[in-house]
Formats: C-alpha cells, structure tokens, sequence
C-alpha cells in the first residue's frame, strides 16, 4: 500500500524524469537541420510537466528533510531545462526581433 511519504517520493523521482528525457531528446535530434522551435515548445512542456511533479512531491514532503531534497533536485533541473529553452530563443533572436 502506498502511504503519503511513498508517493512524495515516487512524484520526486519522477520530476527528474522529463528533464533525462530531454536531454536524450536534445543530443538525438540536434545537427544543422534541427528545429530549434520544436526544441524549445518540447522544453517547456518537459518543464511545466516537472514543475508540477516537483510541486507536488515537496508538499507531500513537508517535515522529511531527506524527501523534500528530491523535490528540490525536481524543481532546480526543471529550471536548468527552461533556462536552455530560453537561450535557444535567445540565439534565435525571436525575443529582439518583437
């Protein structure tokens, strides 16, 4: 049977899981013809799918130093995952093209 600390954890691990995903995602399809665009919507759907597993994972943690850890590990590389998106739109100047 699960319990509340079960899942918190569980929710931890998994909110590391879309950002291994789109890092294997970013070396199988980079070259010379890779979309950047299709990159950078697939970051930020990786990120806001880890953000909310995080979330969740912390606040299930709450009074577990060593499980809310794993929620914060969640919640810093998802951070590290929109902050690549957002310097690939940065390279493709579509944010001083505006």
């Amino acid at each position: 049977m699960l319990n509340k600390s079960r899942v918190g954890t569980i929710l931890g691990i998994l909110s590391i899981l879309p950002v291994i995903v789109s890092i294997i995602f970013f070396y199988t399809k980079r070259g010379p013809i890779a979309d950047i665009y299709l990159f950078i919507t697939i970051f930020s759907v990786f990120f806001i799918i880890g953000i909310i597993l995080a979330g969740i994972s912390s606040r299930m943690s709450i009074g577990r130093i060593s499980k809310l850890l794993i929620g914060l590990v969640g919640i810093i590389t998802s951070l590290a995952v929109i902050v690549v998106a957002f310097l690939l739109l940065l390279a493709m100047g579509s944010i001083l093209a505006e």
